[in-house]
């Protein structure tokens, strides 16, 4: 969900160079692993994660908190929407960074 007093456009490069950035804090903040080789295709949820289920919310609500500040962009990632959907939107980087694409972009049509 996003608000209506404020609407932004949101390209897919720009939200996965959000996504990756904080990612990378939220494995570094964890310590034990390099957060060097995130990218697109990192697992945050599922076989693989980087991420135990704690960092995921922490990493969810940092990037709300980005998009909120740094792009005006005010979205709720972690809806029932979100959650009640047969594949995870935040299996990896790129698939969250397509979710954010498509939360703005309903919010915009609200």
């Amino acid at each position: 969900m996003i608000s209506n007093e404020r609407k932004s456009n949101m390209d897919r490069e720009t939200a996965l160079k959000i996504v990756v950035a904080c990612l990378r804090d939220a494995i570094e903040q964890l310590g034990g692993q390099s957060a060097e080789g995130v990218n697109a295709d990192t697992v945050i949820v599922g076989q693989g994660a980087v991420l135990d289920s704690i960092g995921v919310v922490s990493l969810i609500v940092d990037i709300e908190q980005r998009l909120e500040s740094d792009h005006d962009v005010s979205v709720t990632l972690a809806s029932e929407k979100a959650m009640s959907q047969r594949s995870s939107p935040f299996r990896t980087a790129s698939v969250l960074a397509d979710h954010i694409c498509t939360v703005v972009a309903e919010g915009k049509a609200a």
